[in-house]
Parts: structure tokens; C-alpha cells; sequence
């Protein structure tokens, strides 16, 4: 199964959207290089399948932007097939999903889809990664 990278996410500190720089280094027991949210632990890199936009109810639809909450959006790959314990290959760098969703899901925004449907892991293998790059299930 393969799907793309449609746009590669970070911000310096937390509490604020991140911007799309286009690409990015993932590095091994990090995350996303320069993003707030990366470090040790097994959240280090967040995902959102544009497929989960599906599952936004109308009313917070029309509250979501363009902005990003993920380091990675990607699609082409089923919600399904994007399991706790799943490898992908994004880019040369590999991801483990360690979790679907966040503990305490947010109501509103890009948030509430991220807080429910967002995948979080941890990076197995250091490697650049860029909008159009393919997302490989392994």
C-alpha cells in the first residue's frame, strides 16, 4: 500500500500551528528536526491521513483551516491499515505508530480531528522526507 506526503510540518515552540516547510529531517529516537514537539519518548512524530477529514462532523468542519497541528500529512493509505505497531516508510525515514489519538481529544479546529484520529510514533530510521514523497506501509 502506498500513499504521499502532502505537506511536512513544524513549529519552534509549542502551543502554536506549525507552518509547512515543504521537508525536513526525521531523526531516529527524535522526530521532526526543529519542531517543538520532537524529543525521546514515543510521540515523537505526528501524522494525520487527510482520509480522517472524513470523520469531522459538519459544524467543526467549518472551523478547520489550513493550518497544521501534524508534522506529517500524508494520504493514499486507509485509516484501517494505519494500526498501533504499523512501520511506514516516509520518505528514506521509517515511523513506527505507537498511538491513534491523544488522551484528551480536543472540540475544535484541525485539533479535534489530530486528538482523535492523528497517528503518533516514534522514528526507527533517520531520513529526509518532502511533500510528494511516498508513504510505504512496510
Amino acid at each position: 500500500m502506498i500513499g504521499k506526503v502532502i505537506a511536512v510540518n513544524k513549529a519552534a515552540q509549542r502551543g502554536i500551528l506549525k507552518s509547512n516547510v515543504h521537508e525536513g529531517y526525521l531523526r531516529e529516537g527524535w522526530g521532526l528536526e526543529g519542531d517543538a514537539h520532537a524529543g525521546v519518548g514515543d510521540r515523537q512524530v505526528s501524522i494525520l491521513p487527510l482520509e480522517a477529514m472524513a470523520l469531522v462532523p459538519p459544524a467543526v468542519r467549518a472551523t478547520i483551516a489550513d493550518d497544521y497541528t501534524e508534522n506529517i500529512t500524508m494520504e493514499g493509505i486507509p485509516l484501517d491499515e494505519l494500526g498501533i505497531g504499523c512501520r511506514l516508510r516516509i520518505g528514506e525515514a521509517e515511523v513506527v505508530i505507537c498511538y491513534i489519538g491523544k488522551e484528551v481529544p480536543k472540540e475544535e479546529g484541525r485539533p479535534y480531528i489530530v486528538s482523535r484520529e492523528g497517528r503518533f510514533g516514534k522514528v526507527v530510521k533517520s531520513g529526509r522526507i518532502a511533500i510528494g514523497d511516498a508513504v510505504i506501509l512496510l
